[in-house]
């Protein structure tokens, strides 16, 4: 055991590779297939108070030569199985992301700067780190805000919430599939190296209005539940581990 090194904590993600994404009457995940049910979509429509309406659909692999909203967010599919953000363990899903996008029911784009309404291969940057590669799944999650509600911070804080709600309606089963079944497993270690140099890593973030936010340390991976806002804690440094960042304890909502 190396006593100039002491370890403080333990990631382990295990990810698995979806070659498949279908829309269906149930929600599971099957032989490298995700099949997901829109029977949420309605009650989440219900429940709130600035969605006029949400349309879900797949965008497959390389067709991505069609007509976008504004793009909201790119998120992954995972989920925590044991311990919390930073520790424990990860199930992630591979080969498919959710994409969030927004309009008002008058046709003005989700944005505060700048909207990103167009072609979606012109609007997106494929295969970068934190977006799809051209070979991957894409699940549309298209949000339609009543008249007047596209820069208002509240109206898109709720978009980003139901989206999160029905991901988790895909983690709840991404938790309980066989550990033993990953396609790769990848283990980090945060740890503390004595007498040696300290280092911090500073990253500036937005925090300034309804798109330019981040949401910190929510329950789940690039979550948004149980995250408090970067403008709602004041714009004040905040101090993650590394393992905390790899396990997607910051989400970017620009």
């Amino acid at each position: 055991m190396n006593k100039q090194e002491k370890t403080l904590r333990r990631l382990v993600i295990k990810t698995f590779h979806i070659k498949n994404v279908k829309i269906e009457n149930t929600t599971k995940i099957d032989d490298k297939t995700l099949s997901f049910s829109l029977d949420l979509i309605d009650k989440i429509v219900t429940k709130t108070q600035s969605i006029k309406e949400i349309k879900v659909k797949i965008i497959p692999p390389q067709q991505h030569d069609q007509w976008t909203n504004s793009i909201m967010d790119i998120m992954p599919i995972s989920t925590k199985v044991l311990g919390k953000l930073g520790e424990g363990i990860t199930h992630t899903l591979t080969g498919v992301y959710v994409m969030l996008t927004g309009v008002d029911e008058a046709g003005t784009q989700v944005a505060e700067f700048g909207s990103s309404e167009g072609i979606l291969k012109e609007k997106l940057y494929l295969n970068r780190a934190g977006t799809p590669s051209m070979d991957d799944y894409i699940i549309s999650f298209d949000v339609t805000l009543k008249e007047g509600q596209g820069t208002n911070r509240a109206a898109i804080l709720e978009a980003h919430k139901v989206c999160d709600t029905f991901i988790q309606s895909i983690r709840d089963k991404l938790k309980k599939i066989d550990g033993k079944r990953y396609t790769e497993k990848h283990e980090f270690y945060d740890k503390a190296k004595i007498n040696k140099k300290k280092v911090a890593i500073v990253k500036q973030v937005a925090g300034q209005g309804a798109m330019y936010d981040n949401q910190i340390l929510p329950n789940e991976p690039s979550g948004f539940h149980g995250g408090r806002a970067i403008i709602d804690l004041g714009n004040v440094p905040i101090i993650l581990s590394p393992n905390e960042y790899r396990d997607g304890a910051l989400r970017a909502m620009t």
